[in-house]
């Protein structure tokens, strides 16, 4: 199957608000998203997707940034496939478009985060030779 991997456009962002809330645990709202979205496109901020045609089947958003650990890194912002397009390859052809994609860019290093129930994902994202450097604090204030 042949599937078109791109980075959206800025006045794109908005179409990927629904497979973005079947991830989230909690109910944001429409307009707090739009909101978000509207923010990070204005910063280091890129959101590639994939297309069965033209369906939406997968997404994640990419901030960029140069940590002293690391160099030049992209982070994966929540990496979502379609359920119905999971366990077939698409995971890790999407990765791969991602990886080259930010190499040409001039990137070092791919980090992302992971949910600790996940399990499944940990073991994809060891498969792709990610290893666990710590975990991820959040705190609202």
């Amino acid at each position: 199957m042949s599937y078109i991997f791109k980075i959206l456009n800025r006045n794109e962002i908005y179409s990927i608000i629904p497979m973005v809330q079947e991830l989230s645990e909690e109910n944001i709202s429409n307009t707090v998203l739009e909101t978000r979205f509207q923010e990070m496109s204005t910063q280091n901020y890129e959101c590639a997707v994939v297309y069965d045609s033209k369906k939406l089947i997968g997404v994640t958003g990419l901030w960029y940034c140069t940590r002293h650990y690391s160099g030049k890194s992209v982070e994966l912002d929540h990496v979502i496939i379609d359920k119905d397009y999971r366990n077939k390859g698409l995971g890790k052809e999407f990765m791969t478009w991602i990886e080259n994609y930010v190499k040409e860019k001039g990137y070092e290093a791919i980090e992302l985060n992971t949910y600790v129930q996940n399990y499944p994902s940990h073991k994809f994202y060891y498969n792709l030779g990610f290893e666990i450097l710590g975990y991820h604090f959040l705190k609202k204030i």
